[in-house]
Order: structure tokens, then C-alpha cells, then sequence
């Protein structure tokens, strides 16, 4: 029998919402006009999957596709990107607004600042992101990998020039491994999409730079005659996209925010384990975390987002590998008339969760407590396409990891 999914109504008190400011639409743009300076850049996506929404008693269900982002089959580029800009133009004395791609990879930036060594860890996404557009801009950069990280992932960032291993420890202590290294090594920064006391605004960056896709979305959503999504899943890792997902559309819709729903993996629910708790204070899950979902195989909180999330969401979700899983097959297979959506296992969750929600009443109470109904706008977001190819057609083609 299946693992079952766990969830709890988040009923943390609330804290000042210091950090809801990092997602204000102000910073979201600065992120939005960085990007756009690229020449790679071009809005993602937004999936419509009305004949899916329609057998499942929804309104509607869109699907952000991040599997198209600058080439690189996810959305990790967007954080990494607008750090390393944030960065370069502290460093120099300059507005960020100043930090266009032409800038960045010009003779002139190599005479103002140049060249830094960029660490980070990461499970394949992140790393890759920030070994591309080191590589773009001219600067070096260091990837540390957790085991069991896949070939596919390694190889992805090896091809852009970075230094890259993968190390017999976890996600959490990668990080660790890279901050020391960052901080022995002449011009070397940390860029982490996680946040710690003392090491809280490169990870603010990286989470305004994640604004840019939510900022996309929402106005796909307007285009298409819709005001706003009713419900927005997101999946976390750290919690840093979640953190920046959620502070973006409470910032947009302050009056009549959608409702959040934050989706784990099981062996690594760090958010839940808070949410649980209850009291307001972030819990670690420390340890092996065996999971397909590689990029939500983290056990350590950002500080940032889990403030932002615990003020926002409505409802915390440890979710088994199986829920991924169908996901990805969902997605992969749609209905006659649906998008296909090629989505990776941290990228594919939502939609097994929405779906088994709609379909199951053994979550029926999980579906009442979020009000999921026939009038529901659904909103959730693909954040990588098949970035482990092996994985993914043994999901989607051969079946692994079924649901019963």
C-alpha cells in the first residue's frame, strides 16, 4: 500500500512580516527588467489545461512551464542570475538597474570589477544556473553536489565551465562546504538560495529573481480574463521559491490574497515539521533524504521564506514519492486538446496532488479545508523539465513509483 500524503492546517502564530518587503512588486520588477536584458530571455509558458480542470471539477488549472527558461530545462537561473547582478554592482558602487547583459559581459565590467569565484551547492538546478551565467559573464564558479546526485545533472554543469563534484554528504552540508570554501577563497562569494542568521541578503536576491517568474504568470493570467489564480501550489525545498512565490502574490492581491498550499517531500518536510509544531519556529530534518523530488531534498529552512510562509499559507503537504510520480505521467499524457508538460520530479508534484485531491476521497477533508470546488482557479508551477532523462522515462514510460 502507498504511502499516505500528510498535511496540516497552518495555525503558527504570526510574526512582524519583516520579510514580505524582499517580494514587494517594486523589487520584482528590478528582477523582471534584469532579465529581460538577456538575450535568452523570453516569458515561459502558462499551460492551460481545461480539459483536465473540466474531468476534475475545477474551474481552471494552469501550469507555469519552466522547462523552457533560458535553455536550461528550469527556473533556478532566474535567483542564481540576479544575485551574482545584485553582487557585482555592490561590489562596484552601482544601481543593479546599471546591470544589464550587455554590461555584464563586456571589457568594460572585466575594468570595474573583474573576476569572482562564485560557490554554491546544489542537486543539479541551481548549480547549473549559477555555473551558466558565470560562464555568460565571464566569472568562475564552484558547484558542490550531495551524493547520489545523477550524471545527467553533473555533466549539465561541467559543460559550462564551472568546477564541479559531487561529495559523500547531504544538500545541508554541501552548503557548508561551499560557504567555507567561499570564504578561504580571494574574491569568492556564497550564492545560496538559502538563508541563515548572517547570511540573509545574496538569498533575498535569488528569491526577487525567482519574482520574475511568478510576475509572468500573473500576467498570463490577466491576458487570458482572469483576475487572479484562487489557489497557488508550490512545491519547497528550503523554501526559498515558495518564500518568493507567496510573498509575490500577497504583495499583488494584498486585499484578496489566493490561498497558498506549500507541498514537500516526505523525507525532507522541514516545513511541515514547523507547521506541526505549531509555535512559529522552523524545524530541521538532518540525515539521509531519500527522494526522486533531488531539488526538495533539503532539510534546512531559509529564515526568509519560512517567515513569509509562515504568515501565508494556508496549508503545509509532506507528499511520497508516488505524488510526484503521477504527476509527471499527468502532465506527460495529457488530456486531448491539453499541453503536454514535460516535468521533472520536483517539478511535477503539484499536479499529483491537485489531481489526487480531486479524485480521492480519502483527502477529502484536505480538499474541503482548502475550499477546492468547481469555482477554483488553480494555479502551480512546473520548475524543471527532465533534467534526469533516466528517471524521468522510467516514471512516465515504465511506471515506477505507482500510486497503489
Amino acid at each position: 500500500m502507498s504511502e499516505k500524503i500528510k498535511w496540516v492546517v497552518n495555525k503558527m502564530p504570526k510574526s512582524d512580516d519583516a520579510h514580505l518587503g524582499i517580494m514587494s512588486l517594486e523589487n520584482v520588477e528590478a528582477a523582471r527588467s534584469f532579465h529581460r536584458s538577456f538575450p535568452q530571455y523570453d516569458v515561459t509558458p502558462l499551460a492551460k489545461l481545461d480539459a483536465l480542470a473540466g474531468e476534475l471539477g475545477l474551474k481552471d488549472l494552469a501550469v507555469k512551464d519552466e522547462s523552457y527558461r533560458f535553455g536550461l530545462n528550469a527556473f533556478k537561473v532566474l535567483g542564481g542570475s540576479f544575485a551574482m547582478a545584485n553582487y557585482i554592482a555592490q561590489k562596484i558602487g552601482r544601481p543593479v538597474s546599471e546591470m544589464t547583459y550587455d554590461y555584464l559581459t563586456s571589457d568594460e565590467l572585466a575594468r570595474d570589477f573583474g573576476q569572482a569565484t562564485f560557490f554554491t551547492a546544489t542537486d543539479g538546478n541551481h548549480g547549473r544556473g549559477v555555473a551558466w551565467a558565470a560562464n555568460k559573464l565571464g566569472q568562475k564558479a564552484v558547484v558542490h553536489m550531495p551524493k547520489g546526485s545523477v550524471k545527467s545533472r553533473f555533466d549539465n554543469i561541467a559543460a559550462e565551465g564551472a568546477e564541479v563534484t559531487i561529495e559523500e554528504v547531504n544538500y545541508d552540508e554541501c552548503v557548508r562546504m561551499a560557504a567555507a570554501e567561499a570564504e578561504a577563497c580571494e574574491n569568492g562569494v556564497i550564492v545560496q538560495d538559502t538563508a541563515w542568521e548572517g547570511y540573509e541578503e545574496i538569498p533575498s536576491w535569488i528569491m526577487e529573481g525567482y519574482g520574475t517568474m511568478a510576475s509572468e504568470a500573473a500576467e498570463q493570467y490577466a491576458a487570458a480574463g482572469v483576475e487572479r489564480p484562487t489557489h497557488v501550489f508550490v512545491q519547497a525545498g528550503v523554501g526559498s521559491l515558495a518564500g518568493g512565490v507567496v510573498g509575490y502574490f500577497t504583495n499583488l492581491f494584498p486585499d484578496n490574497p489566493p490561498i497558498f498550499v506549500v507541498m514537500e517531500a516526505d523525507t525532507a518536510a522541514c516545513l511541515y515539521k514547523g507547521a506541526l509544531a505549531g509555535d512559529g519556529e522552523p524545524r530541521i530534518v538532518d540525515g539521509d533524504m531519500p527522494t526522486i523530488m533531488a531539488g526538495l531534498a533539503c532539510g534546512e529552512p531559509n529564515t526568509l521564506g519560512w517567515d513569509i510562509l509562515r504568515n501565508h499559507v494556508s496549508v503545509f503537504v509532506s507528499c511520497p514519492n508516488w505524488v510526484a510520480a503521477k504527476g509527471m505521467r499527468v502532465l506527460g499524457a495529457p488530456k486531448k486538446g491539453d499541453p503536454r508538460v514535460i516535468s521533472g520530479e520536483s517539478g511535477a508534484v503539484g499536479a499529483g496532488l491537485i489531481t489526487t485531491l480531486m479524485e480521492s476521497d480519502e483527502y477529502a477533508d484536505l480538499r474541503e479545508a482548502i475550499g477546492l470546488t468547481e469555482k477554483s482557479s488553480v494555479l502551480m508551477f512546473s520548475t524543471e523539465g527532465d533534467t534526469d532523462p533516466v528517471n524521468y522515462r522510467k516514471v512516465v514510460w515504465d511506471g515506477a513509483y505507482p500510486a497503489e
